[in-house]
Parts: structure tokens; sequence; C-alpha cells
């Protein structure tokens, strides 16, 4: 397992991952929950960003208040992680948003990047990436290598179902990036996919999937 794995035992994360994993659930309430849930996630990964001290004008008279201290990035892995940066935005409307592109080779199961569209600036910032299926590792350990060539403060990682797997192999690569996720899963199958898993979850975000 991952030493910095925060798995969010919540009753409302149990049931949106419920839905979420039923192959009946359609792609319109799929893509809704996923962003439903991506706030509970983000909400318990943002736990101990850095905040300032300062004052504001109530209707009556001033009051003490915090703000965030620090520039939020958040970084979607393509395809899936796309229905998870709604989510994060109705959380922190300020963030900035990045897109790295990475698909998996389904015979070599390693990670193929085609896409990268980062921020400017990510020094000193906290970078949250995003992708719903923590499989092999193999698309996440490649993003956390792309983030943090651009010197980033903090990064961290929130997915929705992770494979002990891809756990291990984030473990070995990336052992101080905090690690959120809603569920651990069994195991990854011959086709490396997270058993039981939810299936595609891009195919069942953009109505892609035959089934």
């Amino acid at each position: 397992m991952h030493p910095r794995l925060t798995v969010v035992d919540h009753p409302l994360a149990a049931r949106h991952l419920a839905v979420l994993r039923d192959r009946s659930t359609p792609s319109p309430t799929f893509r809704a929950v996923l962003s439903d849930v991506s706030m509970l996630l983000l909400y318990e990964a943002l736990r101990d960003l850095r905040v300032d001290d300062t004052t504001v004008e109530t209707p009556l008279e001033p009051a003490p208040a915090r703000r965030l201290a620090d520039d939020i990035v958040v970084v979607a892995i393509m395809r899936a992680g796309l229905g998870m940066v709604d989510g994060a935005l109705r959380l922190v409307p300020e963030a900035r948003v990045g897109h790295l592109g990475v698909y998996r080779d389904e015979e070599a199961l390693r990670p193929v990047n085609y896409y990268e569209s980062l921020p400017p600036g990510l020094g000193g910032s906290e970078v949250v990436v995003v992708d719903p299926m923590l499989a092999t590792g193999g698309s996440a350990v490649h993003a956390l290598d792309v983030v943090k060539r651009s010197g980033p403060a903090r990064v961290r990682l929130v997915c929705l179902v992770a494979a002990p797997e891809g756990l291990e192999a984030l473990a070995k690569a990336h052992p101080d990036v905090p690690v959120t996720v809603a569920a651990v899963d069994d195991h990854l199958d011959e086709r490396g996919y997270i058993r039981p898993g939810l299936g595609d979850a891009g195919d069942r975000l953009f109505g892609t999937t035959e089934d």
C-alpha cells in the first residue's frame, strides 16, 4: 500500500460510489454523481491547505476571516479526470485547471502521453491531480512526474477507486505524494481493469460504452 493513503470512510461517499458502480446508472447520472463525490474527496484531500488570517466587513461589523494562502491548481488526467473538474471548481472556484492526456497501451499496459497543457507558474502552487481510477498506476506516476518538474509546493493525487497494484506502483515512484480515494478494490484482472471496479470511467462518463 501507499504510505500516505487516505480512504474517505463517509456514508455519502459510499452512497455515491454505489451509484457509480451500478452498471444501470446512465451517463448523465454518472457525470453528476462523479462531480458530487469529487467534492467530498477533495474536501478531505485539501484539509491541510495553508490559510491567511484577514478581516471582512459583515453587514453589521468587521469579522475575523481566513482566506486560502496559496494558488490552487487542479490537473485532470484525461479523459476520465475531466469528470472530476467541475466538482473541484465548485469547491475551489478560484482554482486554475491543467490537463494531461494519457492513454493506456492495452498490450503493454503502459501510459502513452498525447496532450499536455499545464497553467504557467506552477512553482509554489498547491497541485491536485485527479483521475477516477488508479489501476496499474502508470498514468498517475507519469502525471506526477510531469507535474513535479514544474516545481509546485506540494502535489496530491485524488482518485475514486484504486487497485492495490496501482498503489504499490505509486508508493515506489512517489511515496511523498498524499493519495485520497473512496475505496481500495481487490485486484487487477488480466486486462488491467480494476475488480470489482466500475468499468471504464471514461466510457461511462461520456456515453461511449456499448453496454
